[in-house]
Order: C-alpha cells, then structure tokens, then sequence
C-alpha cells in the first residue's frame, strides 16, 4: 500500500527556502499570501490493512523522515 508523507517546517520555524519563493513570485506579480517549502515522500509498505499501513509509515516517519524539533508531517494513503 502506497502512503504519502508530506513533511513541513513547524509553523514557529522560520522558512527561509519558502520565503525566497514568496519573494520572488511578488517581486514578478505572482500574489501570494504565503510560501512553505517541505517535502514529498512515497512509501510503499508492504501492508494490504490501511491502518497497520498508516502505523509502520507514522513509526518511519518518527524514526527517519522528519525532525521533530523543526517539522510536521502527515500521512495519506495513495492507493
């Protein structure tokens, strides 16, 4: 089963890639109200049960995708 993992800097972090995007999208008309800058992960776990699948991709995130200190994440499932 296919789960998605979208990683963002915590809101109290300042987003320094994020804020370059947004700099650059108004300084050429591109209104934006704000810009973060995360990352896309795709696992597939070999799970056929949505919620085993959810937990071992949560317990991975937890172990090696994300830091905690500075970032979020959530999951959903792709398939």
């Amino acid at each position: 089963m296919k789960i998605g993992v979208k990683v963002l800097p915590r809101k109290e972090v300042l987003d320094l890639q994020g804020r370059a995007v947004e700099k650059s999208l108004k300084q050429n008309g591109r209104e934006v109200s704000s810009c973060r800058i995360g990352k896309f992960i795709v696992l597939d776990v070999n799970e056929t049960n949505k919620d085993k699948a959810l937990e071992k991709a949560k317990e991975i995130s937890n172990f090696v995708l994300h830091n905690p200190l500075i970032e979020t994440f959530e999951l959903e499932v792709l398939e």
